[in-house]
């Protein structure tokens, strides 16, 4: 929990007690039903809290925000932005069901009421939203083939809509398509931690 407030010092009691009471909610879920692999559930702060909110420092997202978490998986990076962004409204979205079931559980657990779920696949989703967050799940060009039906032609952001995902390693051939329309940021900038040393937060307008 230190490694949040090192980074982001400035969060309200209820925003210190939502974060806190993650690390608990996680591994009691994880031994019923694995969403963190095992021997990763103890990094929970750097490796998966801290991570989803690398998105929030390169942009702020406006209250009355509408996102998509696409694979969101046991709730990242939706769980974590959403306690960040109370007045951002969260759409959390996997193909596992009971994935969606411990993103649920947790987010109801801390009184989050600025998310929905939905267990479908992306394809499946019709709504429209500012801004598509997710994390490696799939290579840059599927997911934008995806998405690019869900993204609202009206702004409201001083970052234009469109696409931020969480990513590491090499994404110069994958970005590559894109590349007028990517702009990357590299999370060591951000985060001092080794864990970050290749992790990257890539935007893409579609």
């Amino acid at each position: 929990m230190e490694i949040i407030l090192k980074y982001f010092p400035d969060l309200t009691e209820t925003q210190k007690q939502q974060f806190a009471a993650l690390y608990d909610l996680y591994t009691d879920w994880n031994a019923k039903i694995n969403v963190i692999s095992r021997k990763d559930i103890e990094n929970l702060y750097e490796h998966h809290v801290l991570h989803s909110l690398g998105i929030a420092k390169v942009t702020r997202f406006a209250p009355g925000t509408h996102i998509m978490d696409l694979g969101t998986g046991g709730g990242f990076p939706g769980i974590p932005l959403a306690i960040l962004f109370p007045e951002v409204k969260f759409h959390l979205v996997d193909s596992i069901g009971k994935k969606v079931r411990v993103a649920t559980e947790v987010a109801n657990s801390i009184g989050l009421e600025n998310v929905t779920f939905r267990h479908a696949r992306a394809e499946e989703e019709k709504q429209l939203f500012d801004f598509v967050v997710s994390r490696a799940v799939m290579p840059l060009a599927d997911l934008l083939k995806i998405i690019r039906k869900n993204i609202t032609p009206k702004q409201q952001n001083a970052l234009p809509n469109g696409l931020i995902c969480l990513k590491g390693g090499e994404l110069a051939n994958e970005a590559m398509p894109f590349k007028n329309k990517t702009v990357m940021y590299d999370l060591k900038d951000y985060f001092e931690e080794e864990f970050f040393e290749t992790k990257k937060v890539v935007y893409v307008t579609p």
